[in-house]
């Protein structure tokens, strides 16, 4: 949803096109509870995932509704873990740093290979995944950290809870009302899962690397690709006759 580390007019105007459209968004993101907190109060989505699906932050009213993969005490645990991992990864690869982000998350480690330093060859980055994993940690890559984290969550563990928890059903049972849009290899999952999947331009380096593609690339990168997405569903949305008592899913497969 960004385009050079910033939030461009487009997405800003896409987010209010697809409220005023009817389109709920759901922002699923690798970044901080602190940052989460924010973009759930403030921003026209119907939620966030955030930390690589260690938790949901929903606006309820006037308050934030805040559910996680782990309770209270297995963050805290897990947080001390990770500062033992984050300390070899730093002793082990040079240049590598923690994300300037890391004081506002509250289940993962961010180590940083390109935000804010210079970025790091592909041999640092599979070093850095590598000590993730040799201490028992999930590791995924974005496109500019590589977050790690213990426990089983991830990004599409907690997409499908939170579709059950705030629609009552099971995504499996309308898969088609949903489309999902990423930008790097820790969106792999979600591509995986969701038939109706998109990946903005600068998705191109990391293409060659991926198991499960998404089924469309659009031409724009970034905050502009994502507004290219929402364009083409709110686009195919209109073209649907009026069956107000059927679910999307049930209308149409086509358009992209």
């Amino acid at each position: 949803m960004t385009t050079n580390g910033l939030i461009p007019r487009e997405t800003f105007q896409a987010l209010w096109d697809a409220h005023d459209g009817g389109l709920r968004i759901v922002v699923v993101t690798g970044r901080p509870a602190g940052w989460c907190d924010h973009i759930a109060r403030q921003w026209p989505v119907d939620g966030v995932i955030g930390e690589n699906g260690a938790f949901y932050f929903r606006k309820v009213k006037n308050a934030i509704r805040r559910v996680y993969a782990q309770s209270a005490e297995e963050r805290a645990a897990h947080r001390r873990r990770l500062a033992e991992v984050r300390d070899r990864i730093l002793r082990a690869v040079p240049g590598a740093a923690v994300a300037t982000d890391q004081a506002w998350r509250e289940a993962d480690l961010a180590i940083d290979y390109c935000e804010s330093v210079r970025r790091l060859p592909d041999s640092a980055i599979r070093t850095i995944v590598g000590l993730f994993h040799a201490a028992g940690a999930q590791a995924k890559v974005s496109s500019i950290h590589v977050n790690g984290w213990f426990g089983s969550f991830d990004k599409c563990t907690m997409a499908l809870r939170y579709i059950i928890e705030t629609t009552g059903r099971p995504f499996e049972a309308h898969p088609l009302d949903f489309a999902f849009v990423g930008d790097s290899p820790n969106d792999e999952p979600l591509w995986a899962l969701f038939p109706r999947s998109f990946a903005v331009a600068n998705v191109a380096p990391w293409m060659p690397r991926l198991c499960h593609a998404p089924a469309t690339t659009v031409t724009r990168a970034g905050g502009a690709g994502f507004a290219q997405v929402v364009g083409l569903l709110l686009a195919e949305m209109s073209r649907q006759p009026d069956h107000s008592n059927e679910p999307f899913s049930e209308r149409t497969s086509e358009g992209y």
